[in-house]
């Protein structure tokens, strides 16, 4: 059966990942999930939504992973959809520390590829793949509010998601006939939250903010998140703005 939406969802076991990859499932739809385990649950869902579901197990903050998949993706990828999403969503906010304690190459570099440097595999991987298709094609690449505004502690996930939101700009300048945004999500209740609240308060200043707003319930939930994002990917006018976030629109706004 032919697919009419082909879907490439990354960080797809965990978070909003997970719930935008259960908010996906429906007939029609073939999603390749990209994450580092595969999900028994996500599976069950899918086959009951009816839909398409390929678990990619894969660790995208690995460079050499990353090319092999996003080689293996070009190749696989059914030509006959009627639509293409690829959504970059994976991502990691360590490490946590002050400038002056960003001493482990290690883990700077893989932080910058899962949180840079694979999306942008990725697209390339998506573009060469569709193509001169006849295709409606859309680009989403999940930001955050910390890549445009300074977070002290957070100076590699600030880097990265500035990197991200600046390479968004470039593919649509470049105009290669794909709708494409960097989407700040907003401030979501997911594991990468509870990491968060999990830092040392010297190397993150506004530790006490974050555990108030857990405390306060004024997190996100990640299903209602994965659920307006959604609805924005699939309106009409998406990627009019190229740098946007979630908090700008209402369910009125978001639904066609």
């Amino acid at each position: 059966m032919t697919p009419h939406t082909v879907a490439i969802l990354t960080g797809a076991s965990r978070g909003l990942g997970l719930a935008l990859a259960r908010a996906l499932a429906a007939p029609g739809v073939r999603l390749f999930a990209l994450a580092r385990t595969v999900s028994t649950d996500l599976a069950g869902h899918w086959r009951e939504q009816g839909g398409d579901l390929e678990q990619i197990p894969m660790d995208l903050s690995d460079a050499g992973a990353a090319q092999q998949c996003a080689d293996r993706l070009a190749a696989m990828l059914p030509q006959d959809a009627q639509r293409y999403l690829l959504i970059n969503n994976a991502g990691t906010v360590q490490p946590i520390a002050r400038a002056d304690r960003l001493s482990d190459a290690a883990s700077l570099q893989a932080a910058l590829q899962l949180n840079v440097a694979s999306p942008m595999l990725l697209c390339a991987a998506f573009l060469r793949a569709t193509a001169g298709l006849d295709a409606d094609r859309r680009i989403l690449n999940i930001s955050s509010g910390a890549g445009r505004n300074p977070m002290p502690g957070w100076g590699a996930y600030c880097a990265a998601k500035a990197a991200l939101d600046h390479y968004t700009q470039v593919l649509h300048a470049e105009n290669h006939g794909v709708r494409i945004a960097s989407m700040a999500p907003g401030v979501v209740d997911t594991g990468m939250q509870a990491d968060i609240r999990h830092a040392d308060r010297a190397d993150f200043p506004q530790l006490e903010r974050f555990v108030a707003l857990h405390e306060e319930g004024l997190l996100s939930s990640a299903q209602d998140t994965a659920a307006r994002i959604l609805a924005r990917l699939e309106h009409p006018d998406f990627g009019t703005s190229v740098l946007d976030d979630i908090r700008h629109y209402s369910f009125d706004q978001t639904s066609q």
